[in-house]
């Protein structure tokens, strides 16, 4: 188990509560959440130790959300995802924590540059972006590779489903159900990597509870909260972690 002070493990618990939430409609909680977890663990330490805590919400939304699924816009996205997983694959194999560190701060950022540019521009953003097949290659190997490096690929998802025109319950269920697969297949690699271990398994035992609690309020609680003003501040906060990584 890993020793942890009380503050981080409020810290943690915190992480765990915000996923539960973000499953729940509200994907870029989850970027807060890969900064959050570095201020507690090494780099890819805190990255093995997300992706379980991710497929206990992934389990909990297609539970909620398993009929509000579009096929068809999975079908052609997951082979490109597959080409992103392996390439992000072997960047984990050859950096260290201070190297990854940078590397998902980066990824953060652009992550977070996205989704600003698309509130800034609303519909017309969607509009400009190419329905084809140039566009699916594009935003698969870019998710991929961004979800295995740092479990963060939120923006990405959420551009190509804006740009399908997905209703709202058919756009978190869709969106429920492509990370549940691309997380389960990330399992052997972070297993191989040694990113998810033993230890790392019983420790998210813990925070189960956490996740499942976060997921029952964020349904309760996210119809009525003012989305914008919580998704802006949310990704102020993880802005900031995001360059945090980038200068220590």
């Amino acid at each position: 188990m890993f020793e942890l002070t009380l503050l981080e493990w409020i810290l943690v618990i915190f992480c765990a509560l915000c996923i539960g939430f973000s499953k729940s409609g509200l994907p870029n909680l989850v970027i807060l959440v890969v900064t959050l977890l570095m201020f507690v663990f090494p780099a890819r330490d805190s990255v093995g130790i997300l992706l379980p805590m991710l497929l206990v919400g992934d389990f909990f939304a297609i539970i909620y959300y398993r009929r509000n699924v579009k096929w068809n816009h999975l079908k052609g996205l997951i082979p490109w995802v597959l080409i992103g997983i392996v390439a992000g694959y072997f960047v984990l194999e050859h950096v260290n924590d201070a190297q990854l560190k940078p590397l998902i701060g980066i990824i953060v950022l652009v992550m977070i540059t996205l989704n600003f540019v698309r509130e800034r521009f609303g519909t017309k953003f969607n509009t400009l972006l190419p329905n084809s097949l140039g566009f699916t290659l594009l935003m698969g190997i870019l998710g991929g590779f961004t979800t295995m490096v740092g479990n963060a690929a939120g923006a990405i998802m959420t551009i190509y489903l804006l740009v399908k025109g997905l209703p709202k319950k058919e756009f978190v269920g869709t969106g429920a159900w492509f990370f549940l697969f691309v997380n389960l297949i990330k399992v052997p690699f972070y297993v191989h990597l040694e990113l998810i271990t033993v230890e790392s398994i019983s420790f998210n035992a813990w925070l189960v509870p956490a996740i499942i609690l976060g997921a029952f309020v964020g349904i309760k609680v996210l119809p009525i909260i003012p989305q914008k003003v919580f998704t802006i501040l949310v990704l102020i906060l993880a802005a900031l972690g995001g360059i945090n990584l980038l200068l220590n």
